[in-house]
């Protein structure tokens, strides 16, 4: 398998870490994002959308860092990763469209624009990340985990982009719950790290 990453890349950064809690063997094919080789023609062969992360299974091309994760659970048979139960199922799908969504035009779009200069509304895109570390901090104060009574891949799906939100100008103070979800992933058995998150 390789992945066509972006060690900057938080969406790419879920793919790296599920692989290495999983020890799933992957080789890492580095993506020249400032030269713009996600636009290039060869690029553009491979995701049309001009977007990274891409999974290349032996020609099978995943993109989408959530895709992605699905499809390597099933894959490798990680049922505790991803449980089979209706609700747990959906309570996985219900954090994984948060994490597209709210966390991307939040703490994501805020990152985006301190850490690589794009511009964008700066204003809206922290009111939004602080608004999805108050609904996290929430859910968190009852459930050890996102979505189940164990880690799933809604909570690698979830934690690159809460976990760098100062990098986008948004503090993690006073939210004790997230910080204590993010010392229990950082907690588990092959957890690796990325650039700015230890």
């Amino acid at each position: 398998m390789k992945l066509y990453d972006l060690e900057l890349s938080g969406n790419c950064y879920k793919i790296r870490l599920f692989c290495a809690l999983n020890n799933i063997q992957i080789d890492i094919a580095p993506v020249d994002y400032l030269a713009n080789e996600h636009k290039s023609a060869a690029f553009l062969n491979i995701n049309p959308l001009g977007q990274i992360p891409v999974l290349d299974d032996e020609g099978v091309l995943i993109r989408d860092s959530h895709a992605i994760l699905i499809y390597l659970a099933q894959t490798f048979r990680l049922n505790h990763w991803l449980p089979h139960s209706a609700l747990t199922q959906a309570r996985i799908m219900e954090w994984l469209s948060f994490s597209a969504n709210d966390i991307a035009r939040g703490s994501n779009d805020a990152r985006l624009h301190d850490l690589f200069g794009l511009p964008l509304d700066i204003d809206t895109a922290r009111n939004n990340a602080k608004k999805c570390l108050d609904i996290m901090d929430a859910h968190l104060a009852t459930h050890t985990w996102l979505a189940h009574k164990s880690a799933t891949i809604a909570d690698i799906a979830c934690f690159p982009y809460v976990a760098l939100v100062q990098e986008g100008g948004v503090s993690l103070q006073g939210y004790d719950n997230i910080h204590r979800w993010i010392r229990d992933i950082k907690a588990l058995d092959g957890f690796i790290p990325m650039p700015g998150l230890a």
